[in-house]
């Protein structure tokens, strides 16, 4: 993925002039993405736009690692409960949003930080979304209630290559797979590699780093970040989405934490294990953003160790001459 923008008008994304100057941090939750951003954004005079699926929704506040409002009020933060916990929101409205948040930080010549790690989020706002198919509200329910098993069975006859790549815990994925090949009758990946010839490549000035820790330092951070999530009251944050309608936006419901305590409100599992399992989604998740980061971005990675790590960091960027990939090299920093 280049710092791009497409000339397609089907799926919005953001203009070059709004994608110019950038600084986009991505990696693996728990990996400290959002301290090394806010550092950033106090030190260069910059404003944060969250590329994060679930943080858009108002109430996932515990389970998402949502910035404190201390943090949002010390800086700006963008694309942060945008949308209510029963509301649709897909990464066509996010490349909108983030597209006119972009021109905004822009227009009063504040320095915009791309902070998250949504890789479909970065793709809709640096490329597009191509000419995929509208939604079928009436099929995607049927395909909704059909078991994920027999989902996957009609995925791998029909597109076998896009079996293999997908996420095949993820229900929501799948069903969106299945439903463009039925509503257009071909796979998924030949579309995909349609859609994907028509970008554009650019010369923007954007800087693209990712930020990343040894396997067992990145486990330790996403464990004890669970445990003092539960801590907090994951659980009755929960209880209260459910009554707002959590349960029936099948979107929201994919939020890392929110889907097992409601299995575990259910009476499906213990508090202990549903914790444990929470450990192993999360520490899963943080793995597929990793492979999707190095397939598909172009990010020179920077590896935090220690606690220590994020001021210094900080440090680097914030003092290096315009942030060049050359120049934080010369600084001996861990890039691969």
């Amino acid at each position: 993925m280049t710092c791009a923008a497409s000339s397609s008008t089907a799926s919005p994304s953001a203009s070059p002039s709004a994608l110019s100057d950038l600084l986009i941090l991505a990696g693996p939750t728990a990996v400290g993405k959002s301290a090394v951003a806010i550092g950033l954004a106090q030190r260069l005079g910059g404003e944060i736009v969250s590329v994060d699926s679930m943080q858009v929704y108002r109430g996932l506040d515990i389970g998402t690692a949502k910035p404190s409002a201390e943090e949002r009020a010390r800086v700006a933060h963008h694309l942060i409960d945008v949308a209510g916990v029963s509301d649709p929101f897909d990464a066509a409205r996010f490349a909108r949003l983030a597209g006119e948040a972009l021109a905004g930080i822009r227009a009063r010549g504040r320095v915009p930080i791309l902070c998250g790690g949504t890789g479909l989020y970065y793709r809709a706002l640096f490329e597009g979304l191509g000419q995929a198919p509208p939604g079928d509200a009436a099929l995607r329910a049927a395909l909704g209630s059909t078991p994920l098993p027999e989902l996957l069975r009609e995925l791998a006859e029909r597109d076998p290559v896009t079996y293999g790549r997908i996420d095949r815990q993820n229900p929501r994925r799948v069903i969106r797979a299945l439903e463009v090949i039925r509503l257009t009758g071909r796979p998924f990946s030949e579309q995909r590699a349609q859609w994907d010839r028509g970008l554009q490549t650019g010369a923007h000035r954007c800087r693209l780093l990712g930020l990343e820790r040894a396997a067992g330092d990145l486990r330790r951070r996403i464990d004890g970040r669970v445990e003092e999530m539960f801590r907090r009251g994951l659980v009755a944050e929960t209880e209260q989405l459910l009554q707002q309608g959590l349960g029936q936006n099948p979107t929201a419901m994919q939020a890392l934490g929110y889907r097992q305590v409601a299995e575990y409100l259910a009476g499906k599992r213990s508090l202990g294990q549903t914790v444990e399992l929470v450990k192993i989604r999360t520490r899963q998740f943080a793995k597929r953003q990793m492979t999707w980061f190095r397939r598909q971005m172009r990010l020179r990675w920077i590896r935090l160790e220690g606690e220590a790590a994020t001021e210094q960091v900080v440090d680097l960027l914030s003092t290096t001459p315009g942030c060049t990939l050359d120049a934080l090299e010369r600084h001996g920093r861990n890039l691969t």
